[in-house]
């Protein structure tokens, strides 16, 4: 089941706005980009639009669930095209661990507002029907992680009662995950 919607961009937050167009009138979301926001929970719905991220996009582009065309000249973007722009972005990391995850059955959304990458429900939990149980905090294998920065990201999910999964990507693109939490001496 692919969608084919025109992709416009939303440069507030990096998304991919998707909807199919009447020839008149605003855009009407058809069936399975509904599907995809209700019941495999991608993007978000918003004024009859459904905008996903550009790792959610490429997500779905690269198993095959949706085509990306460019606005302006309704091209039908490729793969690996998409895949330059989120490594031009600095994101191919934070694509790698989605992936990883969303293969593995989690339901992920965005983690902005706690400072992290991601928050994770686990399998058979859904937002809407409870809390996320991790914030995921993404660092490529080289990276120095400063002490502070790291008890903040600890400390921070902590607060909001979550466990932080660090994920630890190498130059190979393999990913280690570290599960991490508060405790008291």
């Amino acid at each position: 089941s692919l969608i084919s919607p025109t992709i416009y961009p939303c440069s507030r937050y990096g998304y991919i706005r998707c909807s199919k167009r009447k020839r008149l009138g605003k855009p009407n979301l058809n069936q399975k980009a509904i599907s995809l926001n209700q019941k495999s929970f991608f993007g978000k719905l918003e004024d009859s639009v459904l905008e996903l991220s550009l790792i959610e996009a490429f997500y779905l582009m690269e198993n095959g669930r949706l085509n990306i065309y460019n606005v302006d000249s309704d091209e039908k973007l490729e793969i690996n095209y998409i895949r330059e722009i989120i490594k031009k972005k600095g994101n191919y990391a934070k694509y790698c661990v989605y992936n990883d995850l969303k293969d593995r059955g989690y339901i992920i959304k965005t983690g902005f507002k706690y400072g992290s990458e991601f928050r994770l429900y686990e399998r058979g939990k859904s937002p809407g029907d409870g809390h996320s149980e991790y914030l995921v905090k993404i660092i490529h294998e080289d990276y120095d992680i400063n002490a502070l920065d790291f008890a903040s990201y600890v400390r921070v999910s902590h607060g909001v009662k979550k466990s932080l999964l660090m994920a630890v990507v190498d130059d190979e693109e393999d990913i280690t995950y570290y599960k991490i939490e508060w405790t008291r001496p």
